[in-house]
């Protein structure tokens, strides 16, 4: 089964960012993983990153379309875009919200998502593991 795994703004070059708040892999090294733990799991991931607010919305479109379960990172977009949440509400397969720090641990503006409210669940904190653990909560949510 076919899994959309959408990253927002600025995943695409983690290498560059605070380490200590994102870790030391860098983008393709991120897919890679997902990847490799999709296919573990049975699922085939598609991975795709946007800075982009629009392609976002789009590619929820196509998943809603699709029937795709969808593993997001919407970044800073988690906090006030509503037209994504609006969009993911669409998704009537499983959704899950994924971050690579916890959110609650950082700056008081990052402690309010938009999106967690339409997702099935939010998985924060955990590094690139927090998309390994959304692949097995996607795995339970479908069987």
């Amino acid at each position: 089964m076919k899994v959309l795994v959408l990253n927002g703004p600025n995943l695409g070059r983690l290498d560059i960012r605070d380490s200590s708040i994102y870790g030391d892999m860098n983008y393709a090294q991120l897919v890679s993983q997902i990847e490799s733990a999709a296919k573990t799991h049975g699922f085939v991931a598609d991975v795709r990153q946007s800075n982009d607010e629009a392609e976002i919305i789009t590619w929820l479109h196509e998943a809603a379309d699709a029937n795709l379960p969808v593993i997001i990172n919407p970044a800073a977009f988690t906090h006030y875009s509503y037209a994504i949440r609006d969009a993911a509400e669409m998704v009537k397969a499983p959704l899950i919200e994924v971050h690579l720090s916890n959110p609650l641990s950082r700056e008081e503006f990052r402690h309010t998502s938009v999106i967690s409210g339409v997702a099935n669940g939010t998985i924060g904190g955990f590094g690139p593991n927090s998309y390994v653990l959304a692949l097995i909560a996607l795995k339970a949510l479908l069987s």
